[in-house]
């Protein structure tokens, strides 16, 4: 692949997701499908990140209990690279939902819930900018 035609994405594999043991099988599913993973760091969202993370949220009713939820234990923070790399990833994650998620996505296989859907993905080459620059400001 061509770096010149690669862009980056942040994800993030939520508490839930760490809670039940599937890290594995969610990178796996990225390694599977040809992305590269740059960059790998378990850690937690202290209360500050996730502020920072949410900005566009943390005046919903929403965002309480999953500011608590995502604060609460670890997650894996990566950085994921390839061809329409923002694109392909939103397509393998799925529907925010769970319970509506398509059959092969992670989400429609693995999760049973709105909030609890086990895996954050930027939505738009912006959004991956300023994500990435939170958790990777290295980079």
């Amino acid at each position: 692949m061509s770096t010149s035609t690669a862009e980056r994405t942040l994800v993030l594999v939520k508490p839930d997701a760490l809670r039940r043991g599937l890290l594995g099988e969610i990178l796996g599913r990225f390694e599977r499908k040809g992305l590269v993973i740059e960059a790998l760091e378990l850690r937690t969202m202290d209360a500050g990140l996730a502020d920072q993370h949410y900005a566009e949220h943390v005046d919903k009713a929403f965002y309480p209990p999953l500011k608590e939820f995502m604060t609460g234990g670890p997650l894996a923070a990566l950085v994921l690279s390839g061809d329409e790399v923002i694109s392909v990833v939103r397509t393998l994650v799925g529907a925010t939902d769970g319970r509506k998620a398509a059959a092969g996505t992670i989400r429609g296989d693995l999760s049973l819930s709105n909030r609890e859907n086990l895996v954050h993905a930027s939505d738009s080459p912006e959004s991956a900018a300023r994500e990435l620059a939170l958790w990777f400001p290295k980079l």
